[in-house]
């Protein structure tokens, strides 16, 4: 046990004399969390809108109006031309346009009559531009026509669950979270054994009695209990600068992220065992782990989505089920059972990581 505790403390220090090693793990999650929450977002606000108007009569005031004091749309530019609305759109200088008609309180609110026009080089966010500014015009609409209903009307509401406000956050925090342990415990893991081959301390594991699997899991305990405050970190910013609320048990959440970073962790290990130098141990753990965990986790395109041979091998990436369980229990606030299975495949995939991990370990220099 002493010898053990020694090899953790070693690794402790090898961390905390490095400046940039300790910037990564402690100043990076920070700058993630606060990058992708704030600055990554799908949420209509402030599009910045010119009006095609001929007239300017009362109604057609009330609904820019209507237009510019909301928070989506910021009324930038009113032309009187088609031409003048088209050389906007070229310099870049909006992003959306609304064609009014002459005399509009002439025209009975025509649908037809009002036209809104997307820049489409993201068709998807011009489609909801469009549709925001559409749902506006109509609720502006129904203000100036002031005619008694004789008969009942069919009402349509719609009720959003979990993301009432459609929060951008709601949708990227579970996903970061997941994206930065696995990187952050990963990267630095897999350059922890590399590193005492090239340095030449290898020679002092190796003649050390110890059993190889606690040699490994020195390794990592220093990691982990890094993890652990970068953990508290990113769930604290969540909450108090992303306004994401923790809506199930937060102690399930706690135990499942800590599994969550011992795969990692594992996961880190076995590339550092498997590597020979700190450089290829960087480039296998970014190129191996980072892009299959941004494309196939589930964080930008949807699991459900992607071809049938794609959809099964994103049940091998690790941060697929984390982040599942983690929007399940944070945004969408269910107990635990419901997440289990989840649960289950992270467990057995620590097992399986650490069990190769100690056999690739090898109790000689190649």
């Amino acid at each position: 046990m002493k010898q053990f505790i020694a090899f953790v403390k070693k690794e402790f220090y090898h961390i905390l004399r490095d400046p940039r090693t300790m910037l990564i793990l402690i100043g990076m999650p920070i700058v993630q969390i606060l990058l992708f929450g704030f600055a990554i977002s799908t949420e209509v606000k402030n599009v910045q809108t010119a009006i095609l108007t001929s007239s300017t009569d009362v109604d057609t005031r009330h609904i820019i109006d209507r237009i510019d004091a909301s928070e989506y749309f910021t009324v930038k530019y009113v032309v009187h031309s088609p031409e003048e609305l088209n050389q906007l759109f070229r310099k870049n200088k909006i992003e959306l346009g609304i064609a009014f008609p002459a005399q509009l309180n002439r025209q009975r609110f025509d649908s037809e009559n009002i036209q809104i026009i997307a820049d489409a080089t993201d068709p998807n966010l011009a489609i909801t531009r469009g549709n925001y500014a559409n749902g506006i015009i109509a609720t502006a609409q129904a203000e100036l026509q002031q005619v008694g209903i004789q008969h009942p009307s069919l009402v349509i509401h719609t009720k959003l669950l979990y993301n009432p406000q459609m929060q951008s956050a709601y949708n990227f925090v579970p996903g970061i979270m997941g994206l930065i342990l696995m990187l952050i415990c990963a990267m630095m893991t897999s350059i922890s054994i590399v590193r005492e081959k090239e340095t030449g301390t290898m020679e002092i594991l190796l003649v050390s009695p110890m059993n190889p699997f606690f040699v490994i899991l020195s390794k990592a305990v220093p990691y982990f209990i890094l993890s652990i405050f970068n953990l508290t970190t990113i769930l604290l910013l969540s909450v108090f600068v992303l306004d994401v609320p923790i809506s199930g048990s937060l102690g399930s959440l706690l135990g499942v992220s800590l599994l969550f970073i011992f795969v990692s962790l594992a996961l880190g290990l076995l590339i550092s065992c498997v590597t020979r130098t700190q450089v290829a141990a960087m480039l296998a753990s970014g190129m191996v782990l980072m892009l299959p965990t941004i494309i196939l986790s589930g964080i930008i395109f949807p699991i459900e989505s992607m071809p049938k041979i794609l959809q099964a091998i994103t049940c091998i990436i690790p941060a697929r089920w984390y982040i599942d369980i983690v929007r399940k229990l944070m945004i969408e606030g269910v107990p635990f059972a419901y997440v289990w299975q989840e649960t289950g495949i992270l467990f057995i995939m620590a097992i399986v990581l650490i069990g190769i991990t100690t056999r690739k370990f090898k109790k000689r220099l190649d």
